[in-house]
């Protein structure tokens, strides 16, 4: 009798270690979100740290729909702008916090061509096509096929693109991974292989206030540094002209912290006239390198917030959310406006199918594509 009760005890120890392991542990909940018309279900996978910090991920677009960060004080808040609801993602899309693809940022007049043949995405941007097209891959219900916790939060998404689809060659598995770890760290892992040469940019469009999407507090005041010392000027439909411009002596020098709402509304320059605010590309190298690097920062002085970027992309899209107009309502009943909210996207350059100097969109059968981004999130100014 004595060794069973020592064995229950061994049990019960045991037990308590294990509960108390995974209560230390980085953890995943999942949840309905709605349902589409087609009868597929939408989930919300929410990971959480025990930082206080936690995303919220839709399958819909595999998207961010929440990022909850402490400030300096222990307060917390949501820092990405995102809906409620399913049906607000579908009738009022702006490709908050979505996934973006087969192409990310835009291609001229929707065309291009591979190994001689030409092909056509749809035109749903002026004269261009922006994101993929009219049923890009924010627009799609993704498949989770892999969750798992413990040092990290981790859930895995899948999306068949068949060939033909919205204009591009070749059928395309593409992979979303999203985790979170007690660093802080939120990371996005794109992957993508292909059956036949195609093209490929895949990126987030998450969408960032880090004063909190329902605080009434703009972005202007919050300090922006990307580590990049050219950038791309564009004409008037948004498309590069080809030139990579030195950022040096420019209001597109963000090489040491800036106010993001210092130049934002000088229309004497004709780069933020065409783009009612920052909308370009920044040069950070002219290829994807080996590893993810720092690539860019952002911190609001007043709550400490800080946000630190990560990714082994040779682009970086900054975009000062100039078409947000005060017609959609966010997840604490607050109206977006221009001013809201900024947009980082790693990726490719723009019209890269089209401009030889930039790297390669181009992906061929036994290649993966990969995109890694990392938002290293702090409470306080100093972050590290």
């Amino acid at each position: 009798m004595r060794k069973i009760t020592s064995f229950k005890a061994l049990l019960s120890v045991a037990s308590i270690m294990a509960m108390s392991h995974s209560a230390d542990a980085a953890n995943l909940s999942r949840a309905p979100f709605g349902v589409l018309k087609d009868g597929s279900k939408v989930e919300a996978i929410t990971l959480q740290n025990k930082q206080g910090v936690s995303a919220t991920i839709i399958t819909y677009g595999a998207g961010i729909q929440s990022v909850v960060l402490p400030d300096a004080k222990g307060v917390k808040a949501d820092i990405a702008l995102g809906y409620s609801t399913l049906e607000d993602y579908i009738n009022k899309p702006q490709y908050i916090g979505s996934t973006v693809g087969r192409f990310a940022n835009r291609i001229a007049k929707g065309q291009y061509t591979i190994d001689g043949k030409t092909y056509n995405a749809p035109i749903n941007n002026g004269a261009n096509s922006l994101h993929g097209g009219t049923q890009g891959f924010d627009k799609v219900n993704w498949k989770v096929v892999k969750v798992s916790e413990g040092d990290k939060a981790q859930v895995e998404m899948e999306y068949n693109s068949p060939d033909g689809d919205m204009g591009y060659p070749g059928a395309l598995k593409a992979t979303a991974i999203y985790s979170l770890d007690e660093q802080n760290q939120l990371s996005i892992i794109y992957k993508a292989t292909t059956k036949a040469p195609t093209i490929v940019n895949i990126t987030n469009h998450a969408y960032w206030n880090l004063a909190g999407e329902g605080s009434n507090r703009s972005i202007n005041e919050q300090q922006l540094q990307i580590l990049g010392d050219a950038y791309l000027p564009t004409d008037a439909g948004a498309i590069p002209t080809g030139e990579a411009r030195k950022v040096a002596g420019t209001i597109f020098d963000f090489r040491e912290p800036m106010a993001i709402g210092k130049h934002v509304r000088e229309a004497g320059d004709q780069q933020i006239a065409f783009g009612r605010g920052y909308d370009h590309n920044w040069v950070i190298s002219m290829e994807p390198t080996a590893k993810p690097r720092l690539i860019a920062s952002v911190s609001d002085p007043v709550s400490g917030r800080t946000m630190k970027l990560y990714s082994d992309q040779p682009g970086l899209q900054f975009y000062s959310g100039n078409f947000l107009d005060g017609t959609t309502t966010g997840k604490a009943g607050n109206f977006y406006r221009q001013g809201d909210a900024f947009v980082l996207e790693p990726q490719k350059f723009p019209d890269a199918p089209n401009q030889s100097a930039f790297a390669s969109a181009r992906l061929n059968p036994g290649q993966v594509y990969s995109n890694t981004i990392i938002y290293k999130l702090c409470s306080q100014v100093n972050c590290q």
